[in-house]
């Protein structure tokens, strides 16, 4: 009966304690302007502003210089179905490639297009012909409009140069359709059908401002913690050194219960007000999300106590997003990644959460699919938990020899 009674005790205490530095750490964070302008301005605004920005999806009417030194049928041919093309517009043709490098250097067209004056004599010899492309690869966006429309392009010219010269050696109609292709094919993107840019890198970078306003904003408090000179940890006296968990526990439910409704905003909202790719079930994608949070919390709250002043976290933010978004996978496979950045990637909460997130929101995976990263992540909280919480100690009692001396 004492054993019993004892621990109701305990834990009687023990959820006070975490109450009381749950509360105490929410009264820092709203009186904390600029917390307050990284938690809830920042985390609302960077997702209008990333879509707003990147709505449109892909670049239309790219305007292409043409120099056509065959003029031909042919070649006419060729520029009519590739104008045609919706990614591309024809707004210049040229007598010679330096007209059309002029142009190109002012910025008034982002491509060049070169038909060679043997183009409609190779043709007619049966033997391959070539078209020159010239690329503007200061944007992917032009780059993968201009070689769309030119791939489509040529692969209709070539069906209808082949079906020509099945019908000059005799063979017409449905044979020589089928002859062109034996093997009818349907070209279908998964996830991302209309090949959009926002489609493909803002789920991404949804999951990484998550990611980074928890560790910029956890900083600064923990940076403006050590200018004030107060306890780092704002472990109040009663616990006597005692209550390294509850402190790490209480502060990450501050923390938790202030993300959620900017995670159900950021992750749930966001994508269908903005038509990105969601046909992933609300339940599993908040399952996925819980997780981790708490990964993300623990891993900033790890990092914040070596933050020795408020600006810190704001350099290790700017130095870490980019980083953080290349290694989370999304635009190079984490497979084909060296070993060694593959094992760095794993360390930071961002990049299973990107893949999880993905593979939930754009293609409809259960959590059962994403079981990998979502176990991953529960091994990261607790890991970054423990992390956490030795730190934290090991800063307090430094603390506490400084006064002492």
């Amino acid at each position: 009966m004492k054993k019993a009674t004892g621990f109701l005790t305990y834990m009687s205490v023990g959820l006070k304690d975490l109450f009381w530095v749950m509360t105490n750490e929410l009264r820092h964070i709203f009186r904390d302007r600029g917390v307050m302008l990284i938690f809830f301005v920042a985390g609302v605004a960077y997702p209008l502003l990333y879509n707003g920005i990147y709505n449109n999806e892909a670049i239309y009417e790219i305007p292409v210089a043409v120099v056509d030194q065959s003029s031909s049928p042919e070649s006419r041919d060729f520029l009519r179905k590739f104008n045609a093309a919706q990614e591309v517009r024809i707004s210049n043709r040229c007598l010679s490639m330096e007209e059309a490098k002029a142009l190109f250097t002012d910025g008034k067209v982002h491509g060049i297009v070169y038909i060679p004056s043997d183009y409609h004599l190779k043709l007619a010899r049966l033997e391959q012909a070539t078209i020159s492309i010239y690329n503007d690869m200061s944007s992917f966006l032009y780059y993968k409009g201009l070689m769309m429309a030119t791939n489509y392009t040529m692969l209709d010219q070539l069906r209808s140069i082949q079906i020509k010269r099945y019908n000059a050696a005799g063979i017409g109609g449905e044979q020589a359709e089928q002859l062109v292709e034996a093997i009818p094919g349907n070209d279908v993107g998964f996830y991302n059908p209309g090949g959009g840019f926002a489609s493909f890198l803002l789920p991404a970078l949804l999951i990484l401002i998550i990611h980074q306003t928890l560790f910029f904003g956890i900083g600064m408090l923990a940076g403006t913690a050590r200018e004030e000179s107060r306890t780092h940890s704002s472990i109040p006296e009663h616990l006597h050194g005692r209550g390294i968990y509850r402190v790490v526990i209480g502060k990450a439910l501050a923390y938790f219960l202030l993300y959620i409704p900017i995670t159900a905003y950021i992750v749930g909202f966001i994508p269908k007000f903005f038509n990105l790719p969601h046909i992933g079930e609300i339940g599993t994608l908040f399952s996925f999300m819980i997780p981790f949070l708490l990964a993300a919390i623990f891993f900033s709250m790890t990092v914040s106590v070596f933050v020795k002043n408020r600006e810190t976290g704001l350099i290790a933010f700017l130095f870490f997003t980019l980083i953080l978004l290349f290694l989370s996978g999304f635009s190079w496979p984490v497979q084909n990644m060296p070993e060694i950045w593959r094992w760095v990637s794993y360390l930071f909460p961002s990049t299973h959460g990107v893949q999880g997130y993905i593979k939930i929101n754009s293609g409809g995976a259960t959590l059962s699919q994403v079981r990998f990263e979502y176990v991953q992540l529960w091994l990261q909280a607790a890991f970054y938990l423990i992390a956490a919480s030795v730190s934290l100690n090991l800063v307090v009692k430094r603390e506490k020899r400084a006064i002492q001396q």
